[in-house]
């Protein structure tokens, strides 16, 4: 019933890459299967089962979840991350950090609590095909 290019489609879904460009607002939450850069502004969540990468002058105005993250940017809300966490020297963070690993370069700046170690490989990333159930079996 499913062919190898059904198969091979799903996992290129994993390696895919997302950008929310410069002039480009986004109201609402954001879930990825791959990588997600942002450029621009999200006024709400982002999970992303990859990498995150937020540019100097992007902004998220919500909690942030992802297997590892680099930001320069603005983050206004909770970050969660199961690997390694970079903050460049732009970046600017108001809420909790857990992450396995944290990078804080000069001039980065950080104003919240900070939990590291094992409870970061707690961290689970649903997927969007199961989020789909979950909502599915909660309506019901």
């Amino acid at each position: 019933m499913f062919s190898k290019e059904d198969k091979k489609s799903t996992e290129d879904l994993s390696q895919s890459s997302n950008i929310i460009g410069k002039e480009t607002v986004l109201e609402g939450s954001l879930e990825s299967p791959g990588n997600v850069r942002i450029e621009g502004k999200i006024y709400g969540n982002v999970k992303a089962k990859a990498k995150f990468v937020m540019g100097a002058e992007a902004y998220v105005d919500g909690s942030v979840v992802a297997r590892s993250a680099e930001v320069a940017g603005k983050i206004r809300g909770n970050i969660e991350i199961s690997e390694m966490l970079i903050l460049k020297p732009s970046a600017v963070i108001n809420g909790d950090i857990l992450t396995n690993q944290l990078v804080v370069e000069p001039g980065a700046t950080f104003n919240g609590g900070c939990k590291m170690g094992h409870l970061a490989k707690d961290i689970e990333i649903s997927s969007p095909q199961n989020r789909g159930t979950e909502k599915a079996i909660k309506r019901a």
